[in-house]
């Protein structure tokens, strides 16, 4: 290596140093001044698992701050439900389409049909997901497919039959939705954590990929959403020491804090906020330290049969 490369090695570092503590720098500043709130107005928002909870509480917030909304659910009944109740509202740009998300051939077929009677989806959110709260010998095989085919795979049939045209347009937002068990392993989640960790490696890698495909040009956003446990009728039998402190969630409160995060393109956002960075405080920690702090928050949820 000769002297030039050294100097030139060196400088890089001392560059590479600066841009970190910009970064720093930049993130403390958010925190004090939240980033401003981008319009949805003309924006196309389409929020898969509208039918019922989160999903339904997205649309109706999307549609009441001006956007148009496409409402995808397999339960065709609820769906339209959740149409005819924003049409109620005295707002006509909503639709709604049947699609089984899992079956790559119909997502294709009814995003084409989206594109043609409505136009290019500017806004996807990936809400749709299931919960076999169960341990891990008492999996049915089938339940196993079920839930990695709707929590997992689905987005790469969502991801490829949207993505292409935010990329021609250079423009588009992206949501998806974890939980706080893709953050970390929870008793009889056996199936559900993985799923979720999934959904955290899947986005940071499209939006990464992206970066480096357009070399740092690619405007298309990417938020992920990490909720504490929401009250939706899918987890019933939940355990919470501090119920105080620690709260189930109301399926608005969610919807609310994931259109904000959009609106402000948080990268990541856990709902409460404190989840995140209590994570990654501790990671930092011995695995035995970790495991007593999770045994003196002691929230728990329990399998409905017998284990």
């Amino acid at each position: 290596m000769t002297v030039y490369d050294i100097l030139c090695n060196f400088a890089e570092m001392l560059l590479l140093i600066l841009k970190i503590v910009y970064c720093i720098c930049e993130s403390a500043y958010k925190l004090i001044v939240p980033t401003k709130k981008k319009s949805v107005i003309d924006e196309i928002v389409l929020i898969t698992g509208a039918g019922h909870g989160i999903g339904r509480e997205l649309a109706i917030g999307y549609a009441s701050l001006g956007a148009t909304v496409i409402c995808w659910d397999i339960d065709e009944k609820t769906n339209n439900q959740t149409m005819n109740d924003i049409k109620k509202m005295g707002i006509k740009s909503v639709y709604a389409y049947r699609c089984n998300v899992t079956d790559r051939e119909e997502v294709f077929r009814v995003a084409e049909k989206v594109k043609e009677e409505v136009g290019d989806v500017t806004i996807l959110i990936n809400n749709a997901g299931i919960l076999f709260i169960k341990s891990l010998l008492n999996q049915r095989p089938d339940e196993i497919t079920r839930a990695i085919d709707v929590n997992v795979t689905a987005h790469y049939w969502i991801l490829t039959a949207f993505l292409p045209s935010m990329m021609k347009k250079n423009h588009g937002h992206v949501v998806a939705l974890s939980s706080i068990a893709g953050l970390i392993g929870i008793p009889y989640g056996t199936v559900y954590c993985p799923t979720k960790f999934a959904v955290k490696a899947l986005m940071e890698t499209v939006s990464e990929e992206l970066r480096v495909l357009s070399n740092g040009k690619s405007a298309i956003k990417f938020t992920t959403i990490y909720p504490f446990f929401v009250h939706t009728g899918m987890v019933e039998n939940v355990k919470i020491r501090f119920p105080r402190i620690i709260k189930e969630l109301s399926s608005q409160k969610v919807a609310s804090s994931i259109i904000d995060a959009q609106r402000r393109n948080y990268k990541n956002k856990s709902i409460p906020s404190y989840w995140l960075p209590m994570s990654k405080i501790g990671r930092l920690l011995p695995d035995k330290a970790l495991k007593y702090i999770i045994d003196f928050i002691n929230v728990r949820m329990y399998p409905e049969e017998p284990i």
